[in-house]
């Protein structure tokens, strides 16, 4: 402690100290900005003295947050969903495996639909067990021409008794075409079947060996020459906008189950839609350096609605 030395007598208890003095803080050389925020005795104050200044601001308070509001709600409209992204008739297909021709619309409490059905691209070639609508005709078309009677001396064309064949074959021909449709129609499918007509639906949208005679290449840079691409030899499986198809029909068919029922519960159904959200971001974060701009990007952002909380943000489930 520095000596304190005692003053005059009359002075009473008035004391001196020799600890040096602080030296005053450096001026700053910003202008005093005043703030927004004033406090509960400044606003009481100033509701007292001018009410009608005081009534303005709580309106144009009140205006500034309800326009940050319909700002903020636009923005997260745009964003989308990390999960789901924007809704699209493609993507809406995909929970049918392309074989309703309408959508389903949301129902209200009485059970009446809240709007109008929309048209959804249909793929009814893709059948169940991995079949095709041409294989099985082709099948039922042999099978009629190999299970036909054949006249004989016995049985001539003109005889009764070939006729009733021929009927009896014809029934037992419209009854096996009955079954055939029932076992590979894909209302009588599984998930697992419904995801395998879903790769097969994605294969031929965004495949390069279909899309390669529809959309127009990336431009090029200055000085820069095109390249001839080989002939594929087959459809296109391994390209990252098929995979991205393939990834958003995934993550559908499990979100969609995750919200049934007590899904909320399925702990490992959540991590294998964490890791198939960011394997798909990484996809499409490398398209973005890749394929930006061009019609293929545009092409695959529009028909799977994948908006930008996708794949720009930190995605948490």
């Amino acid at each position: 402690m520095p000596p304190r030395i005692p003053g005059v007598q009359r002075l009473g208890t008035f004391s001196l100290c020799l600890r040096p003095a602080v030296k005053p803080p450096t001026p700053s050389l910003l202008p005093i900005t005043q703030t927004a925020s004033l406090s509960q005795k400044e606003k009481k104050r100033l509701a007292k003295q001018d009410p009608y200044r005081w009534a303005q601001m709580q309106q144009r308070k009140a205006a500034h947050l309800k326009r940050r509001e319909e700002i903020e709600a636009v923005r997260e409209a745009q964003a989308g969903d990390p999960v789901r992204g924007l809704t699209t008739p493609f993507v809406e297909s995909l929970d049918s495996a392309g074989q309703a021709p309408l959508s389903r619309p949301p129902l209200d409490e009485d059970g009446n639909p809240l709007e109008e059905p929309r048209e959804l691209p249909t793929s009814p070639h893709i059948l169940n067990n991995l079949i095709h609508k041409k294989e099985l005709e082709i099948a039922i078309q042999n099978a009629y021409t190999l299970t036909r009677p054949v006249p004989t001396e016995l049985a001539p064309v003109d005889s009764e008794a070939y006729q009733k064949d021929v009927e009896a074959h014809e029934k037992h021909h419209a009854k096996a075409v009955e079954a055939l449709e029932r076992i590979t129609h894909m209302d009588n499918g599984s998930a697992k079947d419904r995801l395998h007509a879903n790769i097969r639906r994605c294969i031929e949208t965004f495949g390069r060996h279909e899309t390669d005679l529809t959309l127009r290449p990336k431009a090029l840079s200055r000085g820069q020459e095109r390249e001839e691409q080989p002939v594929r030899g087959g459809p296109d499986t391994g390209s990252s906008e098929v995979q991205i198809a393939i990834l958003t029909a995934k993550i559908r068919a499990l979100a969609n189950e995750l919200e049934r029922g007590r899904g909320y519960k399925d702990k490992v159904g959540k991590r294998d839609l964490r890791l198939m959200l960011h394997r798909r971001q990484r996809l499409l974060r490398y398209m973005d350096r890749k394929e930006r701009g061009s019609d293929r990007w545009k092409h695959m952002i529009e028909t799977l609605g994948l908006s930008p909380a996708t794949w720009k943000d930190q995605i948490t489930t």
